[in-house]
């Protein structure tokens, strides 16, 4: 069974690098930005030493999202497309709000933070 498992990966693999290699550049550099953004949301609670979601979050969120979206465009992919479309909307409206209500935050609060 793990030989299976190990030969379907590996060779979806070879097929989608052989095939296109630039969209599947496109689609691992968006998957990999997009998991960045939990990474430096870690980094920024253990820093903070509480739940904390830096500003940048919703910035790298939107960049993984856009760079997926293209890539489930290339793919014809509705139902990735639908879900990265909504994704962006909700990251643009939240980076509207932060700016929006920057230097209305709490005392000792720093605009844009949540948590």
């Amino acid at each position: 069974m793990l030989q299976s498992i190990v030969e379907f990966f590996r060779s979806t693999i070879t097929e989608q690098v052989a095939g296109n290699p630039f969209w599947f550049i496109i689609g691992f550099t968006g998957q990999v930005v997009f998991g960045g953004r939990f990474i430096l949301q870690w980094i920024a609670s253990e820093y903070k030493k509480r739940s904390y979601v830096p500003v940048a979050f919703w910035y790298i969120s939107l960049a993984g999202s856009l760079i997926l979206l293209a890539y489930s465009i290339h793919r014809k992919d509705l139902v990735f497309m639908l879900g990265l479309s909504l994704n962006t909307l909700i990251y643009v409206r939240n980076l509207h709000l932060i700016y929006k209500h920057a230097g209305k935050s709490a005392p000792g609060e720093p605009a844009g933070s949540a948590g």
